[in-house]
């Protein structure tokens, strides 16, 4: 990266930190029109929400420095919204906690939160929100802890969905193994046709998402009426691990059920060892082997098979 596209970043970053202060009301004399300030909301909001916290868990918390700190302790003190008692296992240890109307205080100020970001909300589309709440979590996965988040979701494809499924194949598969582009046209062919041909009685795609973002995907479709092919099954590199690909495999194996297939069939490489595991502790058996030049490269395709 150049030092001037990091500066532009720089510039972008800044602009995104100025508008988000402005949207929630950061810049004003008191947020959300009160008499508090932003870091004092959010003083009062983790007592409110935590317990047994001393001064030194909040300055981990809210990463402030200790005179600060001490400093927004006592005007909250000398408000009345805050106390301090000794904690019963340290009598050492002071701990801070909301007074009755420091409790009365921050919930106004949380329902007036809540208003306030449904206003914003009320004007997007569905769509447009969990584009919205996606980018926000991105955010936090960029920004914030590196610690894993082991959740995941299945859902049904939405737009743009099937052209990023081609995008993550073709480029993981050239990352990975090194395959040419004529691997994405494969994949783009079985995309076309099941768009092109979808029965929705028959056939079903999954798309999994992690931590706001798509992680995988896998098709049923139909080869025949007693015979269900199972395709694209992949899973990001970031989210592997978390049983995403069992569990895409698993909802293929039933939905076939569900439907009457007799058999399930699906092909992949030998190459493709993590995935070979997988179908065989699904109960998938190799039928026959071919060795074959695909996509620049000497593979052995297998076809697998699970009765039904």
């Amino acid at each position: 990266m150049t030092i001037h596209s990091l500066k532009c970043q720089t510039l972008d970053v800044r602009k995104f930190n100025r508008f988000h202060t402005r949207l929630v009301g950061a810049l004003d004399e008191g947020l959300l029109k009160s008499d508090f300030s932003l870091v004092q909301v959010r003083l009062m909001y983790e007592l409110n929400h935590n317990d047994n916290l001393a001064a030194a868990d909040l300055m981990e918390i809210l990463k402030l420095d200790r005179g600060y700190l001490s400093r927004l302790i006592a005007s909250l003190e000398d408000k009345n919204l805050i106390q301090k008692t000794p904690d019963p296992k340290n009598g050492k240890r002071l701990v801070l906690s909301l007074t009755e109307e420091g409790k009365r205080v921050e919930d106004g100020l949380e329902e007036l939160s809540s208003n306030q970001v449904e206003d914003i909300l009320t004007p997007l589309s569905e769509t447009q929100r969990r584009q919205l709440i996606r980018s926000m979590e991105n955010i936090q996965k960029l920004l914030g802890s590196p610690e894993a988040d082991p959740s995941y979701i299945l859902r049904e494809p939405e737009p743009g969905d099937m052209g990023w499924v081609i995008h993550r194949h073709a480029v993981l598969y050239t990352e990975e193994q090194n395959w040419d582009i004529s691997f994405e046209g494969v994949v783009a062919e079985i995309v076309a046709d099941y768009l092109k041909n979808f029965n929705s009685k028959r056939e079903r795609c999954w798309i999994a998402e992690h931590a706001g973002q798509v992680a995988g995907s896998i098709f049923v479709t139909e080869g025949d009426e007693e015979t269900a092919k199972l395709r694209l099954l992949y899973v990001e590199p970031e989210a592997r691990g978390l049983g995403i690909g069992s569990r895409l495999v698993s909802e293929c194996i039933k939905f076939a059920r569900q439907k009457n297939y007799k058999r399930l069939t699906l092909w992949t490489h030998s190459i493709q060892e993590s995935a070979g595991k997988i179908y065989a502790a699904a109960g998938f058996k190799v039928t026959n082997e071919t060795e074959m030049d695909v996509f620049g490269a000497k593979l052995k395709r297998q076809n697998w098979e699970l009765a039904l």
